[in-house]
Protein backbone atom coordinates (compact mmCIF):
# COMPACT_ATOMS: atom_id res chain seq x y z
CA UNK A 1 0.00 0.00 0.00
CA UNK A 2 1.62 3.15 -0.72
CA UNK A 3 1.49 6.45 1.51
CA UNK A 4 -1.17 7.74 -1.27
CA UNK A 5 -3.58 5.14 -0.90
CA UNK A 6 -3.47 5.03 2.66
CA UNK A 7 -4.15 8.28 3.06
CA UNK A 8 -7.32 7.82 0.90
CA UNK A 9 -8.13 5.05 3.31
CA UNK A 10 -8.13 6.80 6.11
CA UNK A 11 -10.11 9.74 5.06
CA UNK A 12 -12.69 7.43 3.72
CA UNK A 13 -13.39 5.41 6.95
CA UNK A 14 -13.07 8.82 9.39
CA UNK A 15 -15.86 10.19 6.70
CA UNK A 16 -17.99 7.51 6.18
CA UNK A 17 -20.23 4.60 8.44
CA UNK A 18 -19.99 0.67 7.90
CA UNK A 19 -23.59 1.05 6.77
CA UNK A 20 -23.28 3.65 4.52
CA UNK A 21 -19.94 2.16 2.43
CA UNK A 22 -21.88 -0.78 1.62
CA UNK A 23 -24.90 0.87 0.54
CA UNK A 24 -22.86 2.50 -2.17
CA UNK A 25 -24.84 1.78 -5.58
CA UNK A 26 -22.88 1.94 -8.96
CA UNK A 27 -23.71 4.39 -11.60
CA UNK A 28 -25.83 3.14 -14.16
CA UNK A 29 -24.99 -0.26 -13.59
CA UNK A 30 -21.42 -0.60 -15.07
CA UNK A 31 -18.97 -2.79 -14.10
CA UNK A 32 -15.33 -1.53 -14.69
CA UNK A 33 -13.30 -4.63 -16.71
CA UNK A 34 -9.61 -4.64 -15.70
CA UNK A 35 -7.72 -5.48 -18.92
CA UNK A 36 -3.82 -5.29 -18.36
CA UNK A 37 -2.06 -7.21 -15.57
CA UNK A 38 0.74 -4.87 -15.80
CA UNK A 39 -0.95 -1.73 -15.74
CA UNK A 40 -3.08 -2.58 -12.66
CA UNK A 41 -1.47 -2.25 -8.95
CA UNK A 42 -2.80 -3.53 -5.56
CA UNK A 43 -3.25 0.28 -4.51
CA UNK A 44 -5.41 0.14 -7.59
CA UNK A 45 -7.96 -2.33 -6.54
CA UNK A 46 -8.00 -1.06 -3.07
CA UNK A 47 -8.57 2.11 -4.00
CA UNK A 48 -11.28 2.01 -6.60
CA UNK A 49 -12.73 -1.32 -5.88
CA UNK A 50 -12.37 -2.27 -2.09
CA UNK A 51 -13.03 0.62 -0.61
CA UNK A 52 -16.17 2.02 -2.27
CA UNK A 53 -17.11 -1.72 -2.67
CA UNK A 54 -17.55 -2.01 -6.02
CA UNK A 55 -17.28 -5.20 -8.20
CA UNK A 56 -15.09 -5.51 -11.34
CA UNK A 57 -14.34 -8.14 -13.59
CA UNK A 58 -10.28 -8.94 -14.23
CA UNK A 59 -9.30 -10.33 -17.75
CA UNK A 60 -8.42 -13.58 -18.50
CA UNK A 61 -4.79 -12.31 -18.74
CA UNK A 62 -4.91 -12.63 -14.81
CA UNK A 63 -5.31 -16.65 -15.00
CA UNK A 64 -3.67 -17.63 -17.87
CA UNK A 65 -0.23 -19.03 -15.78
CA UNK A 66 -2.20 -21.36 -13.29
CA UNK A 67 -1.84 -25.06 -13.85
CA UNK A 68 -5.52 -25.17 -13.60
CA UNK A 69 -6.37 -23.42 -16.83
CA UNK A 70 -3.66 -25.14 -18.41
CA UNK A 71 -4.50 -28.52 -17.41
CA UNK A 72 -8.22 -28.94 -16.60
CA UNK A 73 -9.35 -27.98 -19.70
CA UNK A 74 -9.39 -29.20 -23.03
CA UNK A 75 -8.13 -27.77 -26.32
CA UNK A 76 -11.93 -26.57 -26.90
CA UNK A 77 -12.58 -25.18 -23.82
CA UNK A 78 -14.36 -27.76 -22.04
CA UNK A 79 -13.71 -29.76 -19.02
CA UNK A 80 -10.83 -32.11 -19.29
CA UNK A 81 -12.85 -34.94 -17.32
CA UNK A 82 -9.96 -37.94 -18.01
CA UNK A 83 -7.30 -34.97 -16.29
CA UNK A 84 -9.59 -34.36 -13.60
CA UNK A 85 -10.51 -37.99 -13.12
CA UNK A 86 -6.71 -38.99 -12.42
CA UNK A 87 -6.20 -36.53 -10.23
CA UNK A 88 -8.99 -36.99 -7.85
CA UNK A 89 -11.13 -39.79 -8.53
CA UNK A 90 -11.28 -40.54 -5.09
CA UNK A 91 -12.03 -37.97 -3.57
CA UNK A 92 -15.44 -37.60 -1.48
CA UNK A 93 -17.40 -33.97 -2.90
CA UNK A 94 -20.16 -32.45 -1.55
CA UNK A 95 -23.04 -31.88 -4.76
CA UNK A 96 -26.52 -29.78 -4.82
CA UNK A 97 -29.34 -30.84 -6.58
CA UNK A 98 -30.51 -27.49 -8.62
CA UNK A 99 -33.63 -29.19 -9.18
CA UNK A 100 -34.84 -29.31 -5.99
CA UNK A 101 -35.58 -26.62 -3.21
CA UNK A 102 -35.35 -27.60 0.63
CA UNK A 103 -35.22 -24.61 3.22
CA UNK A 104 -34.49 -21.79 0.76
CA UNK A 105 -31.17 -23.79 -0.32
CA UNK A 106 -30.45 -26.78 -2.87
CA UNK A 107 -30.17 -29.66 -0.89
CA UNK A 108 -26.35 -31.40 -0.77
CA UNK A 109 -25.22 -35.06 -0.58
CA UNK A 110 -21.68 -36.30 -0.37
CA UNK A 111 -20.52 -38.23 -3.48
CA UNK A 112 -17.50 -39.97 -4.71
CA UNK A 113 -15.34 -37.46 -7.60
CA UNK A 114 -15.49 -40.24 -10.27
CA UNK A 115 -19.17 -41.14 -9.81
CA UNK A 116 -20.08 -37.22 -9.98
CA UNK A 117 -18.13 -37.05 -13.32
CA UNK A 118 -19.44 -39.77 -14.81
CA UNK A 119 -22.99 -38.31 -13.86
CA UNK A 120 -22.00 -35.30 -15.88
CA UNK A 121 -20.57 -36.91 -18.74
CA UNK A 122 -24.10 -38.80 -19.02
CA UNK A 123 -26.07 -35.68 -18.27
CA UNK A 124 -23.89 -34.16 -21.57
CA UNK A 125 -24.95 -37.21 -23.61
CA UNK A 126 -28.50 -36.93 -22.91
CA UNK A 127 -28.97 -33.31 -23.79
CA UNK A 128 -28.21 -31.73 -20.19
CA UNK A 129 -31.10 -34.10 -18.67
CA UNK A 130 -31.24 -36.74 -16.10
CA UNK A 131 -33.31 -38.55 -13.51
CA UNK A 132 -31.39 -37.50 -10.55
CA UNK A 133 -32.29 -33.23 -11.95
CA UNK A 134 -29.20 -31.08 -12.05
CA UNK A 135 -26.53 -31.99 -9.53
CA UNK A 136 -23.80 -28.54 -8.93
CA UNK A 137 -20.30 -29.94 -7.19
CA UNK A 138 -20.21 -27.22 -5.03
CA UNK A 139 -18.23 -25.75 -1.77
CA UNK A 140 -15.43 -28.57 -2.15
CA UNK A 141 -12.59 -27.69 0.10
CA UNK A 142 -9.79 -28.74 -3.21
CA UNK A 143 -6.81 -26.85 -1.96
CA UNK A 144 -7.35 -28.36 1.95
CA UNK A 145 -7.67 -31.52 0.62
CA UNK A 146 -4.86 -31.40 -2.50
CA UNK A 147 -2.40 -28.70 -1.21
CA UNK A 148 0.30 -30.47 -3.60
CA UNK A 149 -1.82 -30.32 -6.60
CA UNK A 150 -0.74 -26.92 -8.82
CA UNK A 151 -3.73 -25.41 -9.19
CA UNK A 152 -3.98 -21.57 -9.27
CA UNK A 153 -2.11 -18.70 -7.02
CA UNK A 154 -4.36 -16.43 -4.61
CA UNK A 155 -4.08 -12.75 -6.71
CA UNK A 156 -2.33 -10.18 -4.80
CA UNK A 157 -5.57 -7.88 -5.05
CA UNK A 158 -7.28 -10.67 -2.92
CA UNK A 159 -4.45 -11.48 -0.89
CA UNK A 160 -5.33 -9.52 2.20
CA UNK A 161 -7.64 -12.26 3.43
CA UNK A 162 -8.87 -12.38 7.48
CA UNK A 163 -10.98 -15.52 6.95
CA UNK A 164 -9.02 -17.77 5.65
CA UNK A 165 -6.17 -16.56 7.63
CA UNK A 166 -7.58 -17.12 10.86
CA UNK A 167 -9.21 -20.43 9.73
CA UNK A 168 -5.82 -21.63 8.83
CA UNK A 169 -4.28 -20.73 11.80
CA UNK A 170 -6.65 -22.70 13.92
CA UNK A 171 -6.45 -25.55 11.27
CA UNK A 172 -10.32 -26.10 11.54
CA UNK A 173 -11.94 -24.90 8.43
CA UNK A 174 -10.94 -22.66 5.30
CA UNK A 175 -13.37 -20.41 2.84
CA UNK A 176 -11.59 -21.41 -0.63
CA UNK A 177 -13.65 -23.49 -3.17
CA UNK A 178 -13.70 -25.00 -6.40
CA UNK A 179 -17.41 -25.34 -7.97
CA UNK A 180 -18.14 -27.94 -11.03
CA UNK A 181 -21.27 -27.91 -12.76
CA UNK A 182 -23.05 -28.48 -16.00
CA UNK A 183 -24.81 -25.80 -17.97
CA UNK A 184 -27.85 -25.29 -16.11
CA UNK A 185 -26.57 -25.52 -12.77
CA UNK A 186 -27.02 -22.52 -10.40
CA UNK A 187 -27.14 -21.00 -6.96
CA UNK A 188 -29.89 -19.28 -5.36
CA UNK A 189 -30.56 -15.70 -4.33
CA UNK A 190 -27.64 -14.68 -1.12
CA UNK A 191 -25.25 -12.80 -0.12
CA UNK A 192 -22.27 -14.71 1.61
CA UNK A 193 -20.87 -16.18 4.54
CA UNK A 194 -20.09 -13.02 6.94
CA UNK A 195 -21.15 -10.68 4.71
CA UNK A 196 -17.43 -11.25 3.06
CA UNK A 197 -16.22 -10.32 -0.39
CA UNK A 198 -16.10 -13.33 -2.95
CA UNK A 199 -13.68 -13.84 -6.13
CA UNK A 200 -14.71 -16.06 -8.51
CA UNK A 201 -12.60 -17.46 -11.08
CA UNK A 202 -13.88 -18.75 -14.05
CA UNK A 203 -11.29 -21.98 -15.21
CA UNK A 204 -14.01 -22.87 -18.37
CA UNK A 205 -17.05 -22.11 -19.64
CA UNK A 206 -19.33 -19.32 -18.51
CA UNK A 207 -21.35 -17.47 -16.13
CA UNK A 208 -24.18 -15.03 -15.79
CA UNK A 209 -24.56 -13.20 -12.53
CA UNK A 210 -27.38 -11.07 -11.06
CA UNK A 211 -25.88 -8.57 -8.44
CA UNK A 212 -28.12 -6.36 -6.39
CA UNK A 213 -26.03 -3.34 -4.64
CA UNK A 214 -25.90 -3.86 -1.06
CA UNK A 215 -29.56 -2.55 1.14
CA UNK A 216 -31.22 -3.24 -2.29
CA UNK A 217 -32.70 -6.95 -1.10
CA UNK A 218 -34.81 -5.19 1.36
CA UNK A 219 -36.90 -4.31 -1.55
CA UNK A 220 -37.30 -7.99 -2.52
CA UNK A 221 -38.30 -9.64 0.98
CA UNK A 222 -41.65 -10.61 0.91
CA UNK A 223 -44.14 -9.38 3.50
CA UNK A 224 -42.86 -11.97 6.27
CA UNK A 225 -39.57 -10.41 5.88
CA UNK A 226 -38.27 -13.68 3.69
CA UNK A 227 -36.09 -13.03 0.67
CA UNK A 228 -37.05 -14.65 -2.39
CA UNK A 229 -35.18 -18.49 -3.21
CA UNK A 230 -35.21 -17.39 -7.20
CA UNK A 231 -34.74 -13.56 -7.87
CA UNK A 232 -36.22 -14.03 -11.68
CA UNK A 233 -39.21 -15.62 -10.40
CA UNK A 234 -42.52 -14.29 -11.69
CA UNK A 235 -44.27 -14.74 -8.28
CA UNK A 236 -42.00 -11.26 -6.89
CA UNK A 237 -44.48 -9.18 -9.23
CA UNK A 238 -47.44 -10.30 -7.00
CA UNK A 239 -47.30 -7.13 -4.30
CA UNK A 240 -49.25 -9.14 -2.29
CA UNK A 241 -46.63 -11.13 -1.55
CA UNK A 242 -43.73 -8.83 -2.30
CA UNK A 243 -45.16 -5.48 -1.59
CA UNK A 244 -41.85 -3.70 -2.08
CA UNK A 245 -40.47 -5.28 -5.34
CA UNK A 246 -41.61 -2.19 -7.80
CA UNK A 247 -39.21 0.12 -5.57
CA UNK A 248 -36.08 -2.35 -6.29
CA UNK A 249 -33.25 -1.79 -9.10
CA UNK A 250 -32.75 -3.92 -11.88
CA UNK A 251 -29.76 -6.31 -11.02
CA UNK A 252 -26.57 -5.86 -12.74
CA UNK A 253 -26.10 -8.43 -14.97
CA UNK A 254 -22.33 -9.65 -15.45
CA UNK A 255 -21.41 -12.89 -18.48
CA UNK A 256 -18.35 -13.73 -17.23
CA UNK A 257 -16.14 -15.37 -19.52
CA UNK A 258 -13.64 -18.32 -19.09
CA UNK A 259 -10.78 -17.15 -17.41
CA UNK A 260 -11.95 -13.85 -15.84
CA UNK A 261 -12.41 -13.03 -12.61
CA UNK A 262 -15.21 -11.43 -11.20
CA UNK A 263 -14.85 -9.49 -7.62
CA UNK A 264 -18.25 -9.51 -5.85
CA UNK A 265 -18.27 -6.42 -3.11
CA UNK A 266 -19.06 -6.84 0.60
CA UNK A 267 -22.91 -7.86 1.34
CA UNK A 268 -23.92 -7.52 -2.47
CA UNK A 269 -26.51 -10.58 -3.11
CA UNK A 270 -26.42 -12.41 -6.12
CA UNK A 271 -28.04 -15.33 -8.34
CA UNK A 272 -25.82 -17.40 -10.13
CA UNK A 273 -25.91 -19.27 -13.81
CA UNK A 274 -23.45 -21.69 -15.60
CA UNK A 275 -24.21 -20.89 -19.02
CA UNK A 276 -22.11 -23.30 -20.04
CA UNK A 277 -20.21 -26.64 -18.45
CA UNK A 278 -18.32 -24.74 -16.11
CA UNK A 279 -15.74 -25.02 -13.48
CA UNK A 280 -14.87 -22.40 -11.26
CA UNK A 281 -12.34 -21.15 -8.00
CA UNK A 282 -13.86 -19.08 -5.35
CA UNK A 283 -12.79 -17.16 -2.46
CA UNK A 284 -14.67 -15.83 0.41
CA UNK A 285 -12.58 -12.75 2.46
CA UNK A 286 -12.38 -10.00 4.84
CA UNK A 287 -10.46 -7.98 5.75
CA UNK A 288 -9.71 -4.15 7.43
CA UNK A 289 -12.03 -2.29 4.40
CA UNK A 290 -15.11 -4.55 5.30
CA UNK A 291 -14.76 -6.33 8.59
CA UNK A 292 -16.74 -3.38 10.16
CA UNK A 293 -19.36 -4.89 8.00
CA UNK A 294 -18.96 -8.56 9.21
CA UNK A 295 -19.13 -6.64 12.60
CA UNK A 296 -22.66 -5.44 11.80
CA UNK A 297 -23.79 -8.54 10.13
CA UNK A 298 -23.06 -10.55 13.74
CA UNK A 299 -24.88 -8.26 15.78
CA UNK A 300 -27.65 -8.24 13.00
CA UNK A 301 -27.73 -12.29 13.83
CA UNK A 302 -27.38 -12.18 17.33
CA UNK A 303 -30.69 -9.70 17.79
CA UNK A 304 -32.31 -12.05 15.05
CA UNK A 305 -32.14 -14.81 17.36
CA UNK A 306 -33.08 -13.15 20.71
CA UNK A 307 -36.38 -12.27 18.95
CA UNK A 308 -36.97 -15.57 17.99
CA UNK A 309 -36.38 -17.11 22.05
CA UNK A 310 -37.41 -13.73 23.45
CA UNK A 311 -39.90 -15.52 25.56
CA UNK A 312 -36.99 -17.94 26.96
CA UNK A 313 -35.16 -15.36 28.43
CA UNK A 314 -36.51 -14.42 32.01
CA UNK A 315 -36.76 -18.74 33.18
CA UNK A 316 -32.98 -19.64 31.38
CA UNK A 317 -30.42 -18.57 33.21
CA UNK A 318 -28.20 -18.60 30.72
CA UNK A 319 -29.95 -17.34 28.03
CA UNK A 320 -27.59 -14.82 26.73
CA UNK A 321 -25.00 -17.93 26.22
CA UNK A 322 -27.67 -19.94 24.06
CA UNK A 323 -28.31 -17.02 21.97
CA UNK A 324 -24.36 -17.46 21.31
CA UNK A 325 -24.65 -20.92 21.06
CA UNK A 326 -27.92 -20.90 18.11
CA UNK A 327 -25.69 -18.22 16.49
CA UNK A 328 -22.78 -20.01 16.12
CA UNK A 329 -25.01 -23.09 14.79
CA UNK A 330 -26.45 -20.72 12.09
CA UNK A 331 -23.27 -18.22 11.05
CA UNK A 332 -20.37 -20.61 11.92
CA UNK A 333 -18.95 -18.41 14.74
CA UNK A 334 -19.92 -16.05 17.92
CA UNK A 335 -19.01 -12.91 19.97
CA UNK A 336 -15.60 -14.76 21.64
CA UNK A 337 -14.44 -16.20 18.50
CA UNK A 338 -14.72 -12.68 16.61
CA UNK A 339 -12.57 -11.80 19.11
CA UNK A 340 -10.12 -14.37 18.87
CA UNK A 341 -10.72 -13.80 14.79
CA UNK A 342 -8.96 -9.96 15.81
CA UNK A 343 -6.79 -11.45 18.22
CA UNK A 344 -5.37 -13.01 15.52
CA UNK A 345 -5.25 -10.77 12.94
CA UNK A 346 -3.97 -7.93 15.11
CA UNK A 347 -1.20 -10.26 16.57
CA UNK A 348 0.36 -11.48 13.16
CA UNK A 349 0.58 -7.49 11.90
CA UNK A 350 2.44 -6.56 15.49
CA UNK A 351 4.77 -9.43 14.95
CA UNK A 352 5.58 -8.44 11.28
CA UNK A 353 5.76 -4.37 12.61
CA UNK A 354 7.76 -4.69 15.76
CA UNK A 355 10.48 -7.71 14.10
CA UNK A 356 10.13 -7.92 10.62
CA UNK A 357 10.45 -11.05 8.84
CA UNK A 358 14.01 -13.25 8.24
CA UNK A 359 14.65 -14.26 4.60
CA UNK A 360 13.50 -18.01 5.23
CA UNK A 361 10.10 -16.54 6.65
CA UNK A 362 10.15 -13.99 4.14
CA UNK A 363 10.10 -16.77 0.92
CA UNK A 364 7.44 -19.15 2.58
CA UNK A 365 3.61 -18.36 1.78
CA UNK A 366 2.79 -17.47 5.17
CA UNK A 367 0.23 -14.46 6.19
CA UNK A 368 3.06 -12.94 8.23
CA UNK A 369 4.79 -12.95 4.49
CA UNK A 370 2.00 -11.77 2.72
CA UNK A 371 1.08 -9.02 5.31
CA UNK A 372 4.98 -8.00 4.50
CA UNK A 373 4.57 -7.85 0.98
CA UNK A 374 1.67 -5.52 1.20
CA UNK A 375 3.38 -3.29 3.15
CA UNK A 376 3.83 -1.41 6.85
CA UNK A 377 0.89 1.02 5.71
CA UNK A 378 -1.37 -1.78 4.89
CA UNK A 379 -0.42 -3.32 8.46
CA UNK A 380 -1.09 -0.87 9.90
CA UNK A 381 -4.17 0.28 8.36
CA UNK A 382 -5.78 -3.26 9.12
CA UNK A 383 -4.50 -2.26 12.95
CA UNK A 384 -6.40 0.63 13.23
CA UNK A 385 -9.18 -1.04 11.99
CA UNK A 386 -9.39 -3.67 14.42
CA UNK A 387 -8.96 -1.19 16.86
CA UNK A 388 -12.63 0.71 15.48
CA UNK A 389 -14.30 -2.90 15.90
CA UNK A 390 -12.65 -4.29 18.83
CA UNK A 391 -13.55 -0.99 20.62
CA UNK A 392 -16.62 -1.54 19.16
CA UNK A 393 -17.20 -5.14 21.04
CA UNK A 394 -15.87 -4.66 23.65
CA UNK A 395 -18.17 -1.63 25.03
CA UNK A 396 -20.73 -4.13 23.21
CA UNK A 397 -23.40 -5.30 26.12
CA UNK A 398 -24.37 -8.29 24.88
CA UNK A 399 -20.12 -8.94 24.59
CA UNK A 400 -19.70 -8.09 28.27
CA UNK A 401 -22.96 -10.39 29.53
CA UNK A 402 -20.46 -13.20 28.40
CA UNK A 403 -17.95 -15.24 30.59
CA UNK A 404 -14.65 -13.02 29.22
CA UNK A 405 -11.78 -14.58 31.50
CA UNK A 406 -11.26 -17.35 29.36
CA UNK A 407 -10.10 -14.40 26.46
CA UNK A 408 -6.24 -14.08 26.38
CA UNK A 409 -5.21 -11.20 26.56
CA UNK A 410 -8.45 -9.42 27.51
CA UNK A 411 -9.98 -7.27 25.50
CA UNK A 412 -8.31 -3.89 27.00
CA UNK A 413 -4.85 -5.23 26.79
CA UNK A 414 -5.55 -6.00 23.39
CA UNK A 415 -6.56 -2.82 22.60
CA UNK A 416 -3.50 -0.92 24.44
CA UNK A 417 -0.81 -3.46 22.26
CA UNK A 418 -2.95 -2.31 19.18
CA UNK A 419 -2.52 1.49 19.71
CA UNK A 420 1.15 1.32 20.78
CA UNK A 421 1.71 -0.36 17.54
CA UNK A 422 0.38 2.10 15.85
CA UNK A 423 1.88 4.87 17.42
CA UNK A 424 5.44 2.93 16.91
CA UNK A 425 5.25 2.40 13.74
CA UNK A 426 3.79 5.86 12.55
CA UNK A 427 6.82 7.81 14.51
Amino acid sequence: MDRATFACSTAFFRDYSSSSQGAFCLPGGHVDFIEKVESFTYSDFFRDYLIPNHPCIFSAKFTEDWGSRRNWVTWDGKPNFDHLLQKFGEAVVPVANCDVKEYNSNPKEQLPFKEYINYWKEYIKNDYRSSRGCLYLKDWHLSRAFPEQDVYTTPVYFSSDWLNEYWDAIAVDDYRFVYMGPKGSWTPFHADVFRSYSWSANICGRKKWLLYPAGQEEYLKDRHGNLPFDVTAPGLQDRSVYPRYNQSQPPVEIVQEAGEIVFIPSGWHHQVYNLEDTISINHNWVNGCNVAIMWCFLQDELAAVQREISEWKVPMDDWHLQCQLIMKSCTGIDYKEFYNFLKVIAENRISVLENGLDDEASAKNTPKAAISTLGMLHAVFDLKRTVKVLTSLSANEDFKKLDLTSLSPPPEALLHHLKAAIDTALL
